[in-house]
């Protein structure tokens, strides 16, 4: 049993697509263990995002997961790491192979409406970030 962060970013919200993607993770096995529903701070952004702190997209990314709420998800389930990111598709949504969440929801590649744990070991830290009382490896 693995466990996995998932975030419906602030396109996917405004947009009404909620209750779509978390079918999608329930449809697939993949249990909503946590979830919170909040607006990032510009702190929580930048902190969330420091691997990301050099490039040249960073200011760009913080201020658009600071534009409005998002929901942050503790998803837990067999393989959970990949099968989420299997369901979420390439971060590019005119790349990503039909039926993902990003080729069906995806605006462009700075609006991809969800964010997903690269690995086994991010998804610890990344979970551990937003859920630090549920996170029982």
């Amino acid at each position: 049993m693995e466990r996995t962060l998932s975030i419906i970013k602030p396109d996917g919200v405004k947009r009404n697509l909620i209750g779509k993607i978390v079918g999608l993770f329930e449809e697939n096995q993949l249990k909503v263990a946590a979830m919170n529903m909040k607006y990032l701070s510009k702190r929580e952004a930048e902190g969330f995002y420091a691997v990301h702190s050099e490039r040249p997209f960073f200011g760009e990314l913080v201020e658009y997961m600071t534009s409005g709420p998002v929901l942050v998800m503790a998803l837990e389930g067999e393989n959970a790491v990949s099968k989420n990111r299997e369901l979420m598709g390439a971060t590019n949504p005119a790349e990503a192979a039909p039926g993902t969440i990003r080729a069906l929801y995806g605006v462009d590649i700075g609006t991809n409406t969800v964010h997903g744990s690269d690995s086994l070991e991010n998804a610890k830290i990344e979970v551990d970030y937003f859920f630090p009382q549920t996170s029982v490896y």
